[in-house]
């Protein structure tokens, strides 16, 4: 079946459909990584928008249960150059086609994704439309510039869990075993078991996974859920999580880290969980022009001069000139000099944009799990 995909500023693509049939809105980005795109299409981040894959071909490994990084696929649409039909993998247990269809992803296929690809990097993200079918494309640019855009908007509440809960009860159903299997050891686990307060603002499972691996006990709240209730379980830690849209947007969220913030209860953030945290401390954050999606950006550690090869997934950064004089910029992204990491001077408080539990190929930033680590068994 014919697809098309209608950007806001009048451009188009024809294509074929390659998931479910209908259409989708949203926010189209590129996502850089060579493989993972079952980990993309369930990352509650993609909350929203239409993601791109500039690989060349999607979907030639299927997809294995064992590798959701939450309970459902959170993207708006997907868009591929082209769709393998087949899985050779022996963990898969189905195609990527078929995944999608099952999930009522809208996706598209057979389109030239590098020129997409560098629409979106000059002009920046856009509102788009996949629709399957005979569509007129006017019309698809009519209906992109009537989505709301992203700035603003809060899509947390949306992905968050309905309530507390604690890690391990849901660990066997998120594929742990394949964890445990397949990840690495990490480099030291906590002496005791550590109690951890964990804010659900979209967060992959992996990092609850590696959390775990490094000898915390994770209790996950909702979003909204008041900074007392994760006091009341007495953390010796307290987790930021990633997840989707403005985090300007989070005023609810912002307000409860402040008044964390202003304990002495060490506090770790990562990718939303960073910028608000930002915000919290006094910062403010702004729009990046087309983000930083992939498995493959440079990060410096300003501290060791080290660079590590990261797993990014955002659209949003923190204004390093806005934060307050006891909050120090400690890692820097490569490509573009913005915020990757900070910490305060006095505070047990640190973040980092990227995801350290992503493995990229290389471990380089498992090492903040076990600053983390230390930081709590210190307190």
């Amino acid at each position: 079946m014919n697809a098309i995909l209608a950007l806001e500023d009048g451009t188009w693509f024809r294509g074929v459909a390659a998931g479910a049939h209908g259409e989708a809105q949203g926010e189209v980005v590129f996502n850089t990584s060579m493989t993972g795109y079952q980990e993309v299409l369930t990352d509650p981040s993609y909350a929203g928008q239409i993601v791109t894959m500039t690989a060349p071909q999607i979907g030639n490994y299927g997809v294995a249960s064992g590798d959701d990084e939450s309970q459902t696929p959170h993207v708006a649409g997907f868009v591929m150059r082209e769709a393998s039909p087949l899985a050779s993998n022996w963990r898969a247990d189905g195609t990527l086609h078929d995944y999608l269809v099952r999930h009522h992803i809208v996706a598209i296929a057979d389109l030239d994704t590098r020129a997409l690809t560098r629409v979106l990097r000059s002009a920046g993200v856009m509102r788009g439309v996949i629709a399957t079918g005979q569509v007129d494309p006017d019309q698809l640019v009519a209906k992109a510039r009537a989505i709301p855009r992203m700035e603003g908007a809060d899509l947390v509440s949306g992905v968050t869990c309905d309530s507390a809960f604690e890690w391990r009860d849901r660990a066997s159903a998120s594929g742990q075993a394949d964890s445990v299997e397949f990840g690495i050891s990490p480099g030291r686990r906590a002496a005791s078991r550590l109690r951890v307060a964990a804010y659900d603002f979209g967060v992959k499972w992996n990092i609850l996974r590696r959390l775990d691996a490094h000898g915390c006990d994770v209790h996950v709240f909702p979003a909204s859920a008041p900074a007392s209730d994760l006091l009341a379980i007495k953390p010796h830690g307290i987790f930021l999580s990633n997840g989707p849209g403005d985090p300007a947007a989070l005023g609810y969220a912002v307000s409860n880290v402040r008044e964390l913030a202003a304990t002495d209860v060490p506090m770790f953030g990562i990718c939303l969980g960073h910028q608000i945290l930002g915000l919290a401390v006094g910062g403010e954050t702004f729009k990046l022009k087309f983000g930083h999606r992939g498995a493959n950006h440079p990060v410096k550690n300003l501290s060791s001069g080290k660079v590590e090869i990261t797993s990014q997934n955002h659209g949003f950064a923190v204004d390093p000139e806005t934060l307050p004089g006891d909050v120090e910029v400690t890692h820097l992204n490569l490509y573009d000099g913005t915020v990757e990491g900070f910490r305060h001077t006095s505070k047990p408080i640190s973040s980092v944009q990227y995801h350290p539990e992503a493995s990229p190929g290389p471990h380089d930033a498992d090492y903040l799990f076990q600053q983390f680590l230390a930081s709590m068994e210190k307190g």
